[in-house]
This record gives structure tokens, C-alpha cells and sequence, in this order.
């Protein structure tokens, strides 16, 4: 940092101030630009969801998110939506054929969210078809358990 020191002649014996100091510390703004991308960067992937279900609680580790996935949901009245868009029974295999292999000739990540009240039979009968599909890699979303469990 400069320091600026008054004169050094007869005429500065007087003063006992300093001079003003121009310099800007940039550090604290920083600091909270830093912070304030941090909190966003966690948060922007719980914004994702768009249709409301009741997830079942899990004590597992959040995975990280591949840039290529794609998202079911099952409500609980059995609806399945294709991101944010509800597709009509029998649809969804149709859907799941027309979507085309990334560059590495492997399908996207599919991240597979169902609502707790849905039955074991419903959820697999979705990943069959999605196994059939060709799709092999896929994430099943729950919610955090907020308990200390016994």
C-alpha cells in the first residue's frame, strides 16, 4: 500500500495530519462477490424441479450433476412428466427412443424423482422402460433427512 508522507521542508513542521490516501482495498469486495457465487452455484440446482412431489428421505450423499441428464418425475396420482412436460400413458417409450446419444455414444445421465406415496411396482416399471430404452445410468432423487435415525 502507498503511504503518503507530508513535505519534508520548513514548512510542514506545523501539521501533524497526513495526506489524504487514494487507494481503494478491493479485498472485502471480493470476499462477498465470491461468497454471493458460491451461494448461487449451490443453490441454482434445487431451483431445477418443477413439478411438486413428496420425495422419500434419504441419508445419502448428493451426487454431482453431469451437464447432459434428464429428468422424470412420477407424481403420486401416477402422472409421468419428461422435465417439466406431462406425457400420456404409453408415451413415455416413444419419448425415451426419439432422444438421441451424446458425442460419446452413451445416453444421458436420467435423473428419476417419484413421489413417496407411489407403490415399489409403479417406479419399476418406469426404470424398465427406460432400461429398455437404453438408458443405463440413472439417479434416483430423494429428499434430506433432517432426523438423527435409530
Amino acid at each position: 500500500m502507498a503511504m503518503g508522507v507530508a513535505g519534508g521542508g520548513r514548512g510542514s513542521r506545523g501539521r501533524r495530519g497526513r495526506a489524504p490516501m487514494a487507494d481503494i482495498n478491493v479485498t472485502p469486495l471480493v470476499d462477498v462477490m465470491l461468497v454471493l457465487l458460491i451461494i448461487f452455484m449451490v443453490t441454482a440446482p434445487l431451483l431445477k424441479a418443477a413439478v411438486p412431489i413428496e420425495l422419500p428421505d434419504s441419508r445419502a450423499k448428493a451426487m454431482a450433476e453431469e451437464a447432459e441428464q434428464m429428468t422424470i418425475t412420477i407424481q403420486s396420482d401416477r402422472t409421468v412428466y419428461l422435465e417439466e412436460a406431462p406425457l400420456a400413458p404409453g408415451e413415455l417409450t416413444d419419448r425415451l427412443t426419439a432422444v438421441p446419444a451424446g458425442a460419446d455414444g452413451k445416453k444421458p445421465l436420467v435423473t428419476l424423482r417419484a413421489d413417496k406415496a407411489l407403490d415399489y411396482g409403479t417406479v419399476m416399471s418406469v426404470m424398465g422402460e427406460l432400461n429398455r430404452a437404453g438408458f443405463t445410468s440413472i439417479s434416483l432423487v430423494t429428499g434430506v433427512s433432517g432426523g438423527s435415525g435409530a
